[in-house]
C-alpha cells in the first residue's frame, strides 16, 4: 500500500517546509538506466499501446515521465490519485476505494489491483505484479525482474503461471528481451496475417509453403511498465527519508 505511506510521507514533509517544488526536483533525479527511455522509444516505434498501472501516484509519475520525455509515449496511467492543495501539501488518494468498492482480490495491495484482461507484455517487480501474471494467459509474456519479489513469487508458484516467463535482471538485459519479444510477436502475426491472406484468394490446391513475411508494427501489443524500483532521498537538516516512490521501469 504505497499510496498510502507516501500520502502520510508528503504530510510530514510538508509539516516540517518541504515544497512541492522541493520534491519535484528529487523526483527528476530520480536515477533511470540509460538503456530503459530508449527502449520504451523502441516499443513505441513497434506501434505497442504502452501503460502504467502502479502503485505509485500520479504526480509522482507524470513529473518523471515528463522529465525523461517520454510522457507522450503512453496512453494510460493507472495509479493513485494525486494533487496539490490549497496549503501547497500533495495529497494522495486511493486507486480503488476499498471502503466502498473492494475489487475483491486477496493477492494485491486493498487500493489497487493490478489485473489485466487482454494480451500483452507484462513487466513487474514488486508482489503486487504476481497477481497479473496469474491472470496472464499462454499467448502472453510476463518479464519479472529477478531475484525481486515478482520473480521469487513466479519462481515459488510456477505451475500456476500460464504466460511464458523471461526474466531480467538490469536495464539493459530488460531492453534486450523486450525488443527480442516484439520482433517474435511481429514475425509470428505478421506469418498469420500473410496466411489468412492466402487462404482468402488462393484455391487450396495453390498453397506452398508460407514466406517468411517482414514485421508489421505490433499495434496488437500492449505493454504494461510498471514496478521498477528507485529510491527517493529526502533530506532535511540530519533528517534522511527513503522511499520507494515509483512504478516506473524500472
Amino acid at each position: 500500500m504505497a499510496g498510502i505511506v507516501v500520502d502520510r510521507m508528503m504530510k510530514e514533509l510538508h509539516a516540517q517546509g518541504q515544497t512541492i517544488e522541493d520534491i519535484e526536483e528529487v523526483l527528476k533525479g530520480v536515477p533511470i538506466h540509460p538503456k530503459i527511455v530508449p527502449a520504451i522509444k523502441s516499443a513505441y516505434a513497434l506501434g505497442c499501446d504502452l501503460r502504467v498501472v502502479s502503485d505509485a501516484n500520479v504526480f509522482f509519475i507524470e513529473i518523471i515521465l515528463e522529465h525523461l520525455g517520454i510522457r507522450d509515449y503512453f496512453s494510460e496511467i493507472n495509479t493513485n490519485r494525486g494533487y496539490v492543495d490549497d496549503e501547497g501539501r500533495l495529497q494522495i488518494l486511493h486507486y480503488v476505494d476499498f471502503h466502498t468498492s473492494p475489487h475483491g482480490c486477496n493477492l494485491c495491495p486493498p487500493n489497487t489491483c493490478k489485473e489485466e484482461k487482454k494480451r500483452l507484455i507484462y513487466l513487474g517487480d514488486g508482489s503486487g505484479d504476481f497477481c497479473p501474471s496469474l491472470k496472464l494467459g499462454e499467448g502472453d509474456f510476463v518479464m519479472p525482474r529477478k531475484y525481486f519479489p515478482a520473480w521469487n513469487l513466479i519462481n515459488e508458484n510456477w505451475t500456476f503461471v500460464k504466460a511464458s516467463v523471461h526474466e531480467w535482471t538490469d536495464g539493459e538485459e530488460l531492453e534486450h528481451v523486450l525488443l527480442q519479444l516484439i520482433n517474435t510477436i511481429n514475425i509470428v502475426e505478421s506469418q498469420m496475417l500473410s496466411a489468412e491472406c492466402k487462404f482468402q484468394t488462393m484455391p487450396i490446391a495453390a498453397h506452398g509453403a508460407l514466406p517468411w513475411a517482414l514485421p508489421q508494427p505490433a499495434r496488437s501489443i500492449s505493454i504494461r511498465i510498471f514496478s521498477a524500483i528507485c529510491q527517493m532521498d529526502l533530506i532535511e537538516g540530519n533528517q534522511k527519508f527513503k522511499k520507494v516512490i515509483l512504478g516506473i521501469i524500472s
